[in-house]
């Protein structure tokens, strides 16, 4: 990308926080209401999310406020909301456990240099408008990580919500140690988190609307202010860090710690980017608004450089959270402003109450959060639909189950980026011919073909890549019908080419030359038609080479298929133009493999033959084509008899007089010799290259031509 280029680039994302100096008064005042509604899911969400990746409570807080401002001043949704989410955090977890003993301070410390990472890489590609990339990234990507890490996320919690104690690593090793250590639980801890996922299911059920979690959350905590429970053993949050978001300290960080958390800040970043674009498409679709997919990386890259500079951990967009602000009426971007305002706030009023908000609690909430993660329809619709879909998403949720899930959400995009280059590299390579009302081509499928031309249809642009499966398939056709000396590629469905689509496209003509017929193109989009011009491809194909669909095959009907094959050889009626043909009632009967036709008389050049036409004693010329082909063009002085009429035998000949045969390419006169020479008649030649030699030949054809004859006769 050109300087120029980049500053234009920098100016026109850097400075989105413009486009918020356009909103009035009345999208404020529905932006401070949806705000605040976001704002009461957005505080116990983002303690809840902090503890699943085993962070500080406050630092989540800290990635909420901050990647909440940040991501709506840059980023291009209006109501897409930015800040932790379960997905990423038990993604963080995954790849800080590598780093550091989870609650160190370097674990804290690797969790805000990979927010930084992670934000720089995203920040890079929308910079460099990579945000197409997004779109390579199955969906079921997505659907199997999330709904593995839901299964992950419950399964971890429950070790808080029965207030046990152990440790362990994996999925097996969890149940397990949840399994053994089930006796030992603390009886108040596991009421308050039993009884915390039953009322957040009852009150799902009563109003959906309701912010269950924050309701069930203040319950819990008044139960353990009341009844004293935390001197019971029930485990507490601890009282909450009330001050603004602090800088990092870097003075710690060196190239190993980078490289240590490199590549979970690069699942941390497709992932988040990949459920980012998902939701601001989805609220989208019903808000008609126009997206831009870069400024969206530069805004989630943004706001993760900013949340691992402001004591925070790795953020993306939220599905809840976004469909809520959705719901509440947000117009504009300021909406995520105004909860991260309010979130702040409640940090510092209700910061001291943290002390009797139990843990066991905050792991019901979890658990049905994580339950909500399992998308059951959307599972069930990808095993019956897709197979390549449905490979991806179990191989993903399989992989984030019991493999390290950063390795398994790049295993994930791995398996769709190989799928895509599958699908790409093997386009569509059909044969085809028109339908019954000869409107529409369709797959030739278990119907016969025209014996002299092909017509393919290729769908998926000739890439180097593609080129070879494209060949091969039309090679095979090729070979399986050797009479075919016309190829005619339908090119509609092909958007791009590269040089190796123009060899093939060389190597096709070469091969179609070799039988004597030609590679024709119809169809052609304009970015194929550009290369082929400055490749000098069009000029080597010839301009007769490119045909107007609607005109193709009247145009090459009578230009250049022989219709006496259709006559005497075919019995099929392909095309509209072979319908009003004569047919024979003895298709195929009178031919022979012309290897077999004794052609020792030879072939008389057309010059010769109009030499030997203006002499005293001119040879017998007769024509073997159909009388309508004789009535417009024909050799002076030769006579009409038409191949089938051969087959009678009445007509005598003399031996005493040469005979020379004429169609129009030279293919039916080599089968008269065959039926003469049965006939005993020996002094037989053909004209070499017919009718076509002879108009190439540019020899006058008619009554002038006969008149210019007459006149060197009586000279």
């Amino acid at each position: 990308m050109k300087a120029s280029s980049w500053t234009t680039t920098a100016t026109r994302y850097l400075l989105q926080p413009r486009t918020l100096l356009r909103v009035n008064r009345s999208q404020v005042r529905a932006d401070l209401i949806a705000g605040l509604t976001v704002a009461v899911i957005l505080l116990p969400q983002a303690i809840a999310f902090a503890l699943i990746a085993e962070l500080p409570p406050e630092m989540g807080i800290y990635a909420a406020v901050v990647a909440a401002f940040v991501g709506a001043m840059w980023g291009s949704s209006n109501q897409v909301h930015t800040g932790p989410t379960n997905a990423i955090s038990l993604l963080v977890l995954s790849g800080l456990l590598a780093v550091a003993d989870a609650g160190s301070a370097e674990f804290i410390l690797a969790a805000s240099v990979m927010a930084l990472l992670a934000g720089i890489i995203q920040f890079l590609l929308g910079m460099a408008r990579l945000g197409v990339l997004v779109n390579f990234v199955s969906h079921s990507v997505i659907v199997g990580f999330a709904s593995a890490a839901g299964v992950l996320i419950a399964i971890k919690q429950l070790k808080p919500l029965f207030g046990l104690e152990f440790s362990s690593h994996g999925l097996v090793e969890n149940v397990h140690q949840v399994v053994v250590n089930l006796p030992e639980l603390n009886p108040a801890t596991t009421a308050l988190g039993v009884g915390t996922i039953i009322f957040m299911f009852v009150l799902k059920r009563i109003n959906d609307r309701l912010p269950a979690a924050l309701i069930c959350m203040i319950i819990a905590s008044i139960l353990v202010a009341v009844f004293g429970l935390a001197e019971q053993g029930v485990a507490t949050i601890g009282e909450l860090l009330r001050s603004l978001p602090p800088l990092t300290s870097f003075e710690s960080v060196n190239l190993d710690l980078f490289s240590n958390v490199a590549t979970g800040a690069l699942a941390v970043a497709a992932i988040a980017l990949v459920e980012t674009t998902a939701i601001s498409r989805s609220i989208a679709t019903q808000t008609g608004q126009r997206l831009d997919s870069n400024q969206e990386f530069v805004g989630q890259g943004l706001a993760n450089i900013a949340v691992g500079m402001f004591s925070g951990y790795p953020v993306a967009g939220s599905f809840s959270r976004s469909a809520v602000n959705f719901k509440s009426g947000a117009q504009t971007r300021l909406a995520a402003v105004f909860s991260g305002i309010f979130v702040l706030i409640a940090l510092f009023t209700l910061g001291p109450l943290g002390r009797y908000l139990p843990t066991s609690a905050l792991a019901g909430v979890l658990i049905v959060t994580a339950w909500g993660m399992i998308d059951r329809t959307e599972i069930a619709r990808i095993t019956r639909g897709a197979r390549y879909d449905a490979i991806i998403m179990w191989i993903t949720f399989i992989a984030t189950l019991f493999l390290h899930i950063e390795f398994a959400v790049l295993l994930g995009i791995l398996f769709s980026f190989a799928f895509y280059i599958m699908n790409s590299s093997v386009p569509q390579v059909e044969p085809v011919l028109p339908d019954k009302e000869f409107k529409h081509f369709l797959a030739l499928g278990e119907r016969k073909g025209c014996p002299q031309l092909a017509i393919i249809n290729i769908s998926g642009d000739l890439y180097f890549g593609a080129v070879m499966h494209v060949e091969e398939q039309i090679l095979a056709q090729m070979d399986a019908n050797p009479d075919q000396r016309y190829l005619m590629l339908r090119l509609h469905q092909v958007n791009q080419i590269d040089f190796s689509g123009i060899h093939m496209l060389e190597m096709l003509a070469a091969k179609c030359a070799e039988r004597g017929g030609q590679l024709y193109l119809v169809r052609v989009a304009q970015p194929v038609m550009s290369l082929i011009d400055s490749t000098g491809l069009s000029d080597h194909l010839g301009p007769g080479a490119f045909l107007n669909e609607d005109d193709a095959i009247s145009d090459l009907f009578y230009r250049e298929l022989d219709p006496a094959i259709c006559i005497y050889e075919c019995p099929v009626r392909a095309f509209k133009e072979c319908q009003n043909l004569p047919k024979a009632d003895f298709v195929g009967e009178l031919f022979v493999e012309e290897s077999e036709v004794d052609l020792s008389a030879g072939s008389i050049a057309p010059r010769t033959l109009w030499q030997q036409l203006i002499t005293d004693d001119p040879p017998r010329v007769i024509d073997v084509r159909e009388p309508s082909e004789f009535r417009r063009s024909h050799v002076p002085g030769s006579e009409s008899l038409p191949l089938s009429s051969l087959m009678t035998g009445d007509l005598v000949f003399d031996n005493d007089k040469p005979v020379v045969l004429v169609c129009r390419s030279g293919r039916r006169s080599k089968r008269a010799v065959a039926m003469l020479h049965e006939q005993g008649c020996t002094d037989v030649i053909i004209l070499d290259g017919g009718m076509l030699a002879w108009e190439e030949a540019h020899l006058l054809t008619g009554v002038l031509y006969e008149m210019q004859a007459t006149e060197q006769r009586n000279e």
